[in-house]
């Protein structure tokens, strides 16, 4: 039998941990400070370094997720565990890179004991904290701070809860800046997640489409068209006056003229291409994504694309192109 006293205290206990995530934000968005989140952002940029993560515990964890997303944003990074750089692993800072450090409480023994070598190194600090005025924060040349009015939300007021998402979204908001600052585009991103479902969607067109398809001409019958969409197996074939694209025949297209056909008497054989094709296909460049060619398929509910090169047909993409490589 269920224990609505157990219920209640989930629901209690729920609330407690989202609200303090939620007015911890609330407080964030209206305080942080987007100047010297730039300041930061040029600093990053005018050094060929990396941006090393460092951080103790929780923060370490949460560290290491800014890791990856700063890599994959296109911005070289690296964790550094504070206890093991202090036995020999801050040899794997250069001159060149920059420091960010988490802690919450800016007084992690780890971290403090770090400081002093990477100050001597002369490195730029910055921080990630809930209270700036610690030896963490005062050490930063850069501290991203935020606050805790309701805690941690925690029922026991003590395990991290609320700490770890305003760190985490503080390393969302830098690794944003940093891309947006540098240009980053959806080709830069794709190079760096080429397996997966996002390396699939980021492919370009032209590394799925079909370099050799059906066409026939403007005066081809409906017999020549028939077979050629057979024998190119994409239920589709491209209607050419020469090197350029005036059409596409598609079997909706072969079934809407046998209609018309018998309704009105007439020999559906002595039909020509051009008396049945479809005009001004729709087309995509090569360059595009393939994400792209599923967005406008999907909205035109076709299922296929003529590709076009510097504006001439150059390939097919079909959906189950997309849907083997997983874009769809």
């Amino acid at each position: 039998m269920k224990d609505e006293n157990q219920d209640s205290g989930a629901l209690e206990v729920g609330n407690a941990v989202l609200d303090a995530a939620r007015i911890a934000l609330g407080d964030l968005r209206e305080t942080w400070d987007p100047q010297a989140v730039d300041d930061w952002v040029r600093m990053v940029m005018g050094r060929s370094g990396r941006v090393v993560l460092t951080g103790m515990g929780k923060s370490g964890l949460v560290a290491q997720k800014i890791v990856a997303t700063l890599a994959s944003t296109g911005c070289p990074s690296l964790f550094l565990h504070p206890a093991e750089a202090l036995h020999g692993d801050l040899g794997m800072v250069t001159p060149e890179d920059s420091i960010l450090a988490l802690s919450n409480s800016g007084e992690s023994e780890e971290v403090v004991r770090l400081l002093p070598s990477l100050l001597r190194l002369g490195i730029p600090l910055a921080a990630i904290t809930s209270r700036p005025e610690s030896s963490l924060g005062q050490a930063a040349t850069w501290t991203f701070s935020y606050r805790l009015p309701q805690g941690e939300g925690c029922p026991l007021d003590l395990a991290p809860m609320a700490s770890t998402t305003l760190q985490l979204v503080w390393g969302d908001l830098l690794a944003g800046s940093l891309m947006a600052r540098r240009g980053f585009t959806r080709d830069l991103f794709a190079l760096n997640h080429p397996a997966g479902n996002i390396g699939a969607k980021l492919m370009k067109v032209r590394a799925l489409m079909h370099e050799s398809w059906p066409r026939v001409s403007a005066e081809a019958s409906l017999t020549e068209a028939l077979k050629a969409m057979t024998e190119g197996h994409l239920g589709m074939t491209t209607v050419m006056e020469g090197p350029g694209l005036i059409g596409v025949i598609t079997d909706g297209d072969i079934r809407r003229a046998l209609e018309r056909a018998e309704k009105e008497g007439a020999n559906p054989l002595a039909l020509s291409a051009a008396q049945f094709m479809s005009r001004n296909p729709i087309t995509i460049d090569e360059e595009a994504l393939a994400l792209d060619a599923a967005s406008r398929m999907e909205a035109r509910k076709i299922t296929f694309l003529v590709v076009t090169r510097k504006g001439a047909p150059c390939g097919i993409v079909h959906i189950h192109d997309l849907l083997a490589s997983k874009v769809l």
